[in-house]
């Protein structure tokens, strides 16, 4: 007996005429053939089918369906009336014939989620099954049906009792068919069905099928709704048109039509499939590491924390999996590579979440120049893979992972883009080298984050500027309180700081200018070189200069999707790198790392030289699948 009334309305179903008259249908089916949700449903697998049963999508397939019959003529029969189908024309009485004579002879159980309302036709009745993909008609007749009892798994004994299980079906119920194929006077294949079996009600109703869902936060929240309605959406002509007749599986690079939910969930897949094998054919090796750890390290961001009770100790979601793979490295292995979730506590947007996924993968004596040639190798291989060509479309631009990508250092992509600021410095020309210029950095980066001119052309340090009381208060009406502490800690340095707090405070600040004039402009697959050493803890700095770390960023359509450089090995070094983040995060950089004691102790039994890198998939994906929002 069912108990939704009292468990479901009103809680999680809303109350109304539809959910009435489903729920009354549900009693109606219960009484008619007993357990309305059996445990299984045995299909056939006429169509050997990868799954290894058959589906609606496997039955829809026209090579498929060849490949079964295996008759030459009746192949050319098939072909013969598909053409006239699609070329608008009715198959005649003639055209039928041959073709049904060989499909009569096929008999298939197959089952899916009923696509479309049922359509009763007098003593007949059609109705669409989808298996989330494709759609498969079904055809019963009001005396040919029976309804099978999920109780015995026999026949039920009533007259018409399909025909009566039938009526009882809606939008979105999951069933089971047994019968034979047959192709419809309209061209469409169909099963005509002898036994009808009930698997499980759909309560609520479906998704508007035109639209689908539209509110965003429905859509992201109750993801299971918008893959439904992605799978039952009807299609208009112009996407049909749009799509066209290529015979492959996938879009082809010409179709401009928005991917459905479900096809960018398969989208993320292939790809991830695709780095997987790039890898697994070059040599690496896919391990897991710790998720939880006792030291939040191995990045620059702010950790989720919770608590082992059993150890009485407080422990981390790990933010990058990198510091446990180079201790691969220094046992032995010598290419290894993780694919998994990261967490980190910081805020939401377009472009971020919490939870992510990344792959990092090491390699034993490579640099960050090996690492940037084999990252563009990969991508392009693992793109085509993906999507069929070295193109996508993302938003009004089409991104060519095909040509050379650009490399420009950090300095150099923000001398490129600065033009857009050319009339702030009136009769003066943006020079790169107040890129090495203490004043000149701080200056760039008070004006890029509060605005005002003044403070790129006084000929006051910036810090004199902005502690001009009169000055202040007017930036202060203009700027967000949080804006104007965060610029005073970037330029304010204390006279008597030491040079390494110095070093730290400009190298973020010429992190920040990168960040406010040139980094939405990379829309080309561009490497970003040269990061200043002090923002970047695990690298190791160039033999040429320094104060720049062998690091690389990799850009698309204005996004960060790779992040990788030559390892430092040096234990000694490693350690003091440590030991400035941790004087960072006493001065209030909750990003900064945390010491990882330990992994010193790895590196001081000896790492070989090597290059890393993480690719973030999820924008990856929102890259090849047209999506703005990581989400």
């Amino acid at each position: 007996m069912s108990t939704t009334s009292t468990t479901l309305f009103g809680r999680v179903i809303d109350d109304n005429d539809q959910t009435r008259a489903r729920d009354e249908h549900l009693k109606k089916i219960q009484a008619l053939v007993g357990n309305a949700y059996p445990n299984k449903f045995s299909r056939t697998n006429v169509t050997k089918s990868p799954e290894g049963e058959d589906t609606t999508t496997s039955l829809v397939n026209d090579k498929t369906l060849k490949r079964i019959v295996g008759d030459e003529r009746f192949a050319e029969a098939f072909t013969l009336l598909k053409s006239k189908v699609k070329a608008g024309e009715r198959p005649t009485p003639e055209d039928l014939e041959p073709v049904n004579a060989k499909l009569n002879d096929i008999r298939v159980r197959v089952s899916g989620r009923l696509a479309t309302p049922p359509r009763v036709m007098g003593k007949v009745a059609f109705v669409h099954l989808s298996d989330g993909k494709e759609r498969l008609q079904i055809y019963v007749r009001k005396q040919e049906a029976q309804a099978i009892s999920n109780d015995s798994g026999q026949p039920v004994e009533e007259t018409e009792s399909g025909w009566q299980l039938f009526q009882l079906l809606d939008h979105g119920d999951f069933i089971g068919v047994e019968g034979k194929l047959f192709v419809t006077k309209t061209g469409e294949m169909s099963v005509h069905v002898e036994t009808l079996q009930f698997l499980s009600k759909a309560l609520q109703p479906m998704p508007d099928k035109l639209h689908g869902i539209n509110d965003p936060e429905i859509r992201q929240r109750q993801r299971y709704a918008d893959l439904i309605a992605s799978s039952l959406k009807v299609r208009t002509e112009e996407e049909e048109k749009a799509d066209g007749e290529t015979g492959d599986d996938e879009p082809s690079e010409a179709k401009e039509r928005e991917l459905s939910t479900r096809e960018v969930f398969e989208r993320r897949s292939k790809l991830i499939t695709a780095m997987r094998r790039h890898l697994d054919e070059h040599g690496y090796l896919e391990v897991e590491t710790p998720m939880l750890s006792p030291i939040a390290s191995g990045a620059a961001a702010k950790p989720f924390e919770t608590f082992h009770k059993a150890l009485g100790i407080p422990l981390y979601l790990r933010i990058a999996p990198e510091l446990y793979l180079k201790r691969l490295l220094v046992g032995g292995f010598e290419r290894v590579y993780e694919l998994n979730r990261n967490f980190r506590n910081e805020g939401i947007s377009t472009r971020h979440n919490p939870e992510f996924t990344m792959l990092e993968f090491y390699t034993a004596y490579k640099d960050v120049n090996w690492m940037m040639d084999f990252c563009e190798e990969m991508l392009r291989q693992t793109i085509v893979a993906t999507v069929g060509g070295t193109t996508a479309t993302f938003g009004e631009t089409q991104i060519d992972f095909g040509r050379k990508f650009e490399r420009l250092t950090m300095k150099e992509a923000i001398a490129k883009f600065w033009r857009p600021h050319d009339a702030v410095l009136g009769d003066k020309d943006f020079n790169i080298d107040w890129l090495d210029d203490e004043i000149h950095i701080r200056r760039l980066t008070a004006y890029l984050l509060l605005g005002d001119a003044e403070l790129l052309l006084s000929d006051a340090p910036p810090e004199r500027v902005l502690n001009d009381s009169e000055f202040a208060n007017k930036l202060r009406t203009t700027n967000k309180e949080s804006v104007w502490k965060q610029v005073v800690e970037m330029i304010a340095v204390p006279s008597n700081a030491d040079e390494q707090l110095v070093n730290n405070a400009l190298g973020k600040n010429i992190q920040t200018i990168f960040e406010e004039v040139a980094e939405d402009q990379l829309t080309q697959p561009t490497f970003i070189t040269d990061f200043p050493k002090p923002i970047s803890p695990l690298s190791k700095a160039s033999p040429d200069n320094p104060a720049i770390a062998e690091r690389f960023e990799l850009y698309v359509a204005g996004m960060e999707v790779a992040n990788g450089f030559s390892e430092l090995n040096d234990p000694a070094e490693q350690l003091a790198r440590f030991e400035d983040q941790a004087k960072q995060r006493e001065g209030g950089d909750e990003e900064a790392m945390q010491t990882d004691l330990d992994y010193v102790r790895a590196l001081s039994y000896g790492m070989p030289p090597a290059a890393g890198i993480g690719i973030g998939i999820d924008r990856m994906t929102m890259l090849l699948t047209n999506r703005r929002s990581i989400r």
